[in-house]
């Protein structure tokens, strides 16, 4: 096993460039949209971001699958989130759990099948359905999943040409 990708010894420049420009990027979208606070957010929109720039040329960083799997994500959280309201188990327990995990759960479960069955895979767009369920479903954190994401695949797509699989 190697410490260092082979590659890498090749392509120094672009791995540093590649680097940065997701570092830049995911900059330019929290301070913007002031996401710091929501910590599942942005912990998909670093993966998502990681994805982007170190394989732009794979499918799941097209902004077919980075959009559509957001909008699945999100569609399965705020649906899970209102099932859990609906059922009234906002404070019992389920199963021996909170809804919260029970529903943050079936959000996961949920986004997982629609993506496949749709062929929307977006990995990250899971933990943006559980974070969702998690955090009350909180509107401001649905706009910033949006725009965060749509931002993060617009600069993807104009800097593509630069940009080369670093995977």
């Amino acid at each position: 096993m190697q410490l260092i990708d082979p590659k890498f010894r090749k392509n120094e420049g672009r791995y540093v460039f590649q680097s940065f420009l997701a570092t830049l990027a995911l900059v330019v979208v929290l301070a913007v949209l002031d996401a710091i606070s929501d910590a599942a957010i942005v912990g998909a929109l670093g993966a998502s971001s990681f994805i982007a720039f170190t394989m732009p040329y794979k499918h799941v960083s097209e902004a077919r699958y980075l959009v559509g799997g957001y909008a699945v994500g999100v569609i399965s959280g705020v649906a899970s989130y209102y099932a859990s309201v609906l059922v009234g188990l906002s404070s019992t327990a389920v199963l021996g759990a909170s809804s919260s995990v029970v529903f943050g759960a079936l959000a996961v479960g949920l986004a997982i099948f629609i993506m496949v069955v749709s062929n929307l895979e977006h990995p990250p767009a899971a933990g943006v359905a559980l974070g969702l369920v998690l955090n009350q479903c909180d509107p401001l954190a649905i706009i910033v999943i949006i725009v965060g994401i749509v931002a993060l695949a617009t600069v993807k797509t104009m800097m593509k040409p630069l940009l080369i699989d670093l995977l």
